[in-house]
């Protein structure tokens, strides 16, 4: 479903950035001043900073991912090579991996290795930008985001609804960025019955600090577990004797929609809703009845409401 929230966020940021533009002209005015001074006084005037590497840091800073911005002195980002090269050899779940661009060093290297065996995402970016993203000063070329909790698998969300004698109920999410959002489909799919939740590797918010407090502790008892392609997972989980709704506004009315046994319920991004190829491979598509003058709901609102259309059916 699309998101009005994602749309205000992206104001949010452009109108950061124009305000930051705005108070850079303003210093610059005050530094010329009114006040008359002499050459000598003009000659001993410390030198400008570089304008083009300020507006260059400036440009970095805006562009860092909101994930990077809202774990700001959270504990599951680690900088350094030891410190990530340890957390990959501990068995820790490396959401994304921030790597300077052109830096050529051995250390750096075996941290690629070990990404790549575990297939996590791998960002090279300039160094300024990893300047910006620090919070200690000593990144080293490197920055990892961690997930603040471990991930399940797909099979673990099987087996509690099987342990639990209950035809299997879960929340797939196509590419929800916002760990918001995330955490509040959590807390919703903890409350609804739900056996678990499954996110995408790539365009997608991962089980980040910020992610966890919106679940208000969901995400201990509800399983999330992550697969690299979400269409190949739903036509695994078809053999299994699954069918698939997505919420869609073009689709049936969700209350005409038989939406009873093993079900996996799809939500689209804030943005863009479900894409082409995941609405294609679901069974249903629901739409939510709507009456006011906006055309869209958040995405965790959307879900939470069919959710609970499936436990009306389902007579939880």
């Amino acid at each position: 479903m699309k998101n009005n929230s994602g749309n205000e966020d992206r104001r949010y940021g452009a109108g950061r950035r124009a305000g930051g533009d705005k108070a850079g002209r303003g210093a610059g005015e005050k530094g010329r001043g009114f006040s008359r001074r002499s050459a000598g006084e003009r000659s001993e005037r410390p030198a400008r900073p570089d304008r083009a590497e300020e507006a260059r840091v400036r440009a970095d800073r805006a562009i860092i991912p909101d994930e990077i911005r809202e774990e700001s002195g959270q504990t599951d980002r680690l900088e350094g090579k030891n410190p990530v090269l340890e957390a990959y050899r501990a068995g820790r779940c490396v959401d994304k991996l921030f790597v300077q661009e052109n830096f050529h060093d051995s250390g750096i290297q075996t941290i690629l290795r070990e990404a790549k065996k575990t297939d996590t995402i791998v960002r090279f970016v300039t160094k300024e930008r990893l300047d910006a993203m620090s919070q200690t000063g000593h990144h080293q070329g490197v920055i990892a985001q961690v997930a603040a909790f471990t991930y399940a698998e797909v099979d673990d969300i099987l087996k509690k609804a099987e342990d639990k004698g209950e035809a299997p109920f879960i929340i797939l999410l196509d590419g929800i960025e916002d760990p918001h959002n995330l955490g509040a489909i959590i807390r919703t799919a903890c409350l609804a019955g739900a056996h678990g939740v499954i996110i995408p590797k790539n365009r997608a918010s991962g089980l980040t600090a910020v992610a966890a407090r919106a679940s208000a502790g969901a995400i201990n008892y509800v399983p999330v577990a992550r697969c690299t392609n979400l269409g190949t997972e739903i036509d695994r989980l078809k053999d299994k004797g699954l069918w698939f709704v997505c919420a869609d506004m073009d689709g049936k009315r969700m209350y005409d929609l038989d939406l009873k046994g093993p079900i996996g319920l799809v939500i689209g991004s804030e943005g863009e809703g479900v894409s082409r190829l995941i609405r294609e491979k679901c069974d249903f598509t629901a739409a939510i009845p709507m009456k006011g003058e906006i055309d869209s709901l958040n995405a965790s609102v959307a879900a939470g409401v069919l959710m609970y259309e499936i436990v009306r059916q389902r007579g939880l």
